[in-house]
């Protein structure tokens, strides 16, 4: 028996060429699956509950998905909805789903999965910190805005059973979404696992990332992969050097119900395009865990931007910014009245070693310098206030041997732009469950649902 899983994109929203899919139809694909989301761009999306992508960009993807599910009748995936997995992302995008299947016509069953978790229904004596935490906090627990459980393959099964042709989970493994058919249908776990994640960021296991997804088959013994794009390659390099991307330990992975063990697996390139992949083992754990992640409030945020081109600035600019960090303490003391503890800042410069900081190599005088001031404060109000403090400073502040004022460039006015809240992420916990679907809760989208 074989198993095709299509994934078109790393994620949905992020775009494909339509042709592709297409092409993964006619090689015959049992199931789409495509992640929704990731932590990858900070704590933001989990707190605030919202999207990274733009609902046009999802309801693009979204409907050649759904078209290309309804016209090859098989089940489409979709993981970690809304970039964070919140019920709320989940609804945004069963939302679009549902406008998609009303203007196209299409008779799709959807089952949505909820992941989110409340602190007061968590048991804190089965959470357990992961490297490099620590024991966690009540407090901690009940100070997150939003805390999600990262599924495992097991809902999305128990969603499939029950007679799902398109399946939005909330938070998710990126890997589960791709092992939910192939596992319910009986092929091995080793394989299965392996395959899901060498795929899971559609074609970044190829030469051409860009030029779209992949089809993974998947059999008894092993699984083949190939992109989706006639004219670009998998190799055993690209493929196997997927392994490395967001892992600890490049021959192994763990997932809620074991561990994925890859360092005995082979691969074997069949032609210039595609890939064979055997000898992967999964390693059932003793005990079943979901991951935790939960984010917070730690303050408000203003940002100021500046620009410098003054060659005589530039070519002492660790004195500048060294002077100018100064005189920020010097000047909202002297203005505000607040010291160390009422806000923080950061100031980076860019084009210099805003990036590396201290362990840049190069620190040559640049031609130009673009210095940000990021404000924080427990409030808006006050994280503002010290930026426009500062604002004079950021458009004139010259070093200690000029006799006379520089004017630095701001991009906008006004120079001050509010973020608002800013998060930070406070779980990297998992806790012990006796099944695997006890945190999740699924719910088929009747047509009368809103």
């Amino acid at each position: 028996m074989e198993v095709r899983v299509l994934t078109p994109t790393g994620m949905l929203g992020a775009g494909f060429p339509p042709e592709t899919v297409t092409r993964g139809l006619e090689l015959g694909a049992d199931v789409i699956a495509v992640d929704g989301g990731s932590t990858d761009s900070g704590p933001h999306y989990l707190g605030s509950g919202t999207a990274k992508t733009a609902a046009a960009a999802v309801a693009q993807d979204l409907r050649l998905l759904l078209r290309a599910a309804a016209n090859a009748r098989i089940p489409l995936i979709v993981g970690s909805c809304g970039t964070s997995g919140t019920d709320s992302g989940v609804d945004w995008v069963a939302g679009i789903a549902r406008e998609i299947l009303a203007a196209e016509g299409l008779d799709l069953r959807i089952a949505v999965i909820y992941s989110e978790q409340q602190a007061a229904g968590l048991d804190i004596e089965r959470i357990r910190p992961l490297p490099p935490s620590g024991p966690l906090d009540p407090a901690t627990l009940e100070s997150c805005t939003h805390i999600v459980g990262m599924m495992g393959h097991e809902p999305i099964v128990a969603a499939l059973e029950g007679g799902a042709d398109v399946v939005l989970a909330g938070r998710a493994t990126d890997t589960a979404i791709a092992a939910a058919l192939p596992l319910m249908k009986g092929l091995p776990p080793g394989p299965v696992w392996h395959a899901a994640k060498i795929v899971e960021c559609g074609g970044q296991c190829t030469t051409n990332p860009r030029a779209g997804g992949v089809l993974a088959t998947i059999d008894q013994d092993g699984f083949t992969i190939e992109p989706l794009d006639p004219g670009n390659s998998c190799t055993p390099y690209t493929v196997a050097a997927h392994m490395l991307y967001e892992t600890v330990n490049p021959h192994s992975m763990r997932e809620p119900a074991g561990t994925i063990v890859v360092s005995d697996a082979t691969y074997t390139a069949l032609d210039d395009r595609r890939v064979r992949v055997e000898g992967s083992r999964f390693e059932p754990a003793a005990q079943h865990t979901i991951k935790l992640e939960g984010a917070r409030i730690t303050g408000y945020e203003t940002m100021s931007f500046t620009a410098i081109r003054d060659p005589h600035i530039l070519g002492q600019i660790d004195t500048w910014a060294a002077l100018l960090r100064k005189m920020i303490g010097e000047w909202v003391a002297r203005t505000l009245g607040l010291g160390d503890g009422d806000y923080d800042f950061d100031l980076r410069l860019y084009g210099y070693d805003a990036i590396l900081d201290d362990i840049e190599p190069d620190r040559s005088p640049p031609k130009e310098v673009g210095v940000m001031l990021l404000v924080h404060a427990a409030d808006q109000q006050t994280a503002t206030a010290v930026a426009k403090v500062v604002n004079p400073l950021m458009l004139h502040l010259p070093t200690p041997d000029m006799n006379y004022l520089p004017s630095l460039a701001f991009p906008t006015s006004p120079a001050e732009t509010e973020r608002g809240p800013a998060y930070e992420f406070v779980l990297n916990h998992a806790v012990d469950v006796d099944s695997p679907t006890a945190l999740f809760r699924i719910h088929r989208l009747e047509a009368t649902d809103a």
